[in-house]
């Protein structure tokens, strides 16, 4: 069988397909390496067999690279997988939020920006992020506006005002970075975390340094660069931990690093270190105050139980992963986003013991949490997939309607 003029999957391989899709494109392997953050080498290794076949996340990172709508086009299985039914369709506010990102035509018209009603204005956006099941929507009606009066403020004021027009801006690309993430558009992210590192250190701030590297590590976790991503953190605790005595959000931001050390060394599969990392992490955590949330990171103590759950599943230990879950309260985490995602990583527990039941109550119970968290959420997604093929015993139609709600078309 050909699909859209690809070659018989009965007969190739899916590294021959990705070569075949390249070709088509007309597209270098340098330039393809470059384009999913791996080296020439890899891509012919992947090509050519020697590398096993890359797991869903880089399927989806390649599809995007070579303009393949159907993932089946890739794997071969004969059935057709949207991209988008894995990575999400784009938010309706995603092009107004990339045009004010790279619109470069700032008036200097005017007075400039008051930069102390702008950080209000970003404290507040926080605000809505965190308690918003609609989370997405309510940032994508704020960060148009926001990015350019920030970055306006920035091109006009001079002298020491500048430094704080910078360290303002800063803040609202780590913002931005919350409501990029996980959709369509990878270029992005690594746009927003470029930027908030850049302003951070223009502003020669160690607390936006900190919180920069904190967004670049996702960035770089997410593309498998894990020694980088674990240097860029290492610089990040580095710039902070003079400054450890100077409030309980720098002592936040540090766990913070911490814990994504934790999260890199979980996924590649690194069990001493991950929780070795996390365990300084969860030290700090427990030394701040009951109740204390960094606004950036959600850092917290409950927050920490949560990336015990995910270290499980990562490391692939669903009986520690779900250990943790147990041990507290999903409803003390106070970002409502952050809730919902904790409650997939448990669903992935469940699922990696094949406890479908479960998986779909959880699924269930994050949907109705935040609504625009599992419609992103390509773990939930694939879970999702997997229900509807092989639904549990009794909830057929429950998972038809999850699906509906999520996004994913019957």
């Amino acid at each position: 069988m050909v699909t859209s003029g690809f070659p018989d999957p009965a007969h190739t391989t899916i590294g021959q397909r990705i070569r075949w899709a390249r070709e088509r494109a007309g597209m270098s392997r340098p330039v393809l390496g470059g384009l999913v953050d791996r080296s020439t080498e890899w891509v012919k290794a992947v090509e050519n067999g020697r590398l096993q076949a890359p797991r869903l996340p880089m399927l989806l990172r390649i599809a995007h690279a070579l303009g393949v709508q159907d993932l089946a086009d890739l794997t071969g299985n004969g059935h057709a997988v949207p991209v988008s039914v894995f990575a999400g369709e784009r938010h309706k506010a995603l092009t107004a939020v990339q045009a004010a990102l790279t619109d470069y035509h700032v008036s200097g018209d005017g007075p400039p920006p008051n930069v102390a009603h702008l950080a209000v204005r970003l404290e507040q956006a926080w605000q809505i992020r965190h308690a918003s099941p609609d989370h997405r929507t309510q940032l994508g009606l704020l960060l148009p506006d926001l990015i350019r009066d920030a970055q306006r403020a920035v091109r006009v004021i001079r002298g020491e005002g500048r430094r704080d027009a910078r360290r303002t801006l800063a803040g609202v690309y780590r913002l931005a970075d919350f409501y990029c993430a996980y959709q369509p558009a990878p270029e992005l992210v690594w746009l927003v975390a470029d930027r908030a590192m850049n302003e951070a250190l223009e502003a020669d701030d160690p607390l936006a340094i900190a919180g920069g590297a904190w967004a670049k590590v996702g960035a770089m976790r997410d593309a498998g660069r894990w020694d980088e991503a674990l240097d860029v953190a290492e610089f990040g605790v580095r710039e902070i931990e003079p400054h450890l005595d100077s409030g309980d959000d720098w002592r936040g931001m540090w766990g913070a690093l911490k814990a994504e050390v934790a999260y890199v060394h979980a996924r590649r599969g690194r069990y001493g270190q991950a929780w070795e990392a996390w365990e300084e992490a969860d030290r700090v955590a427990r030394e701040l105050p009951i109740g204390y949330r960094h606004t950036q990171s959600s850092f917290s103590r409950p927050v920490m139980s949560a990336h015990a759950t995910t270290l499980g599943v990562e490391l692939r230990r669903p009986a520690e992963a779900l250990r943790a879950a147990d041990g507290f309260d999903s409803e003390t985490i106070i970002s409502v986003p952050r809730r919902a995602r904790h409650l997939i990583e448990v669903a992935r527990a469940h699922d990696q013991r094949g406890e479908r039941h479960a998986v779909w109550a959880l699924l269930n119970h994050s949907e109705r949490t935040a609504s625009e968290t599992i419609k992103y959420n390509g773990f939930a997604r694939d879970m999702l997939i997997g229900l509807r093929s092989n639904p549990p015993t009794g909830l057929r139609q429950d998972v038809r309607d999850l699906c509906e709600r999520v996004g994913i078309a019957a």
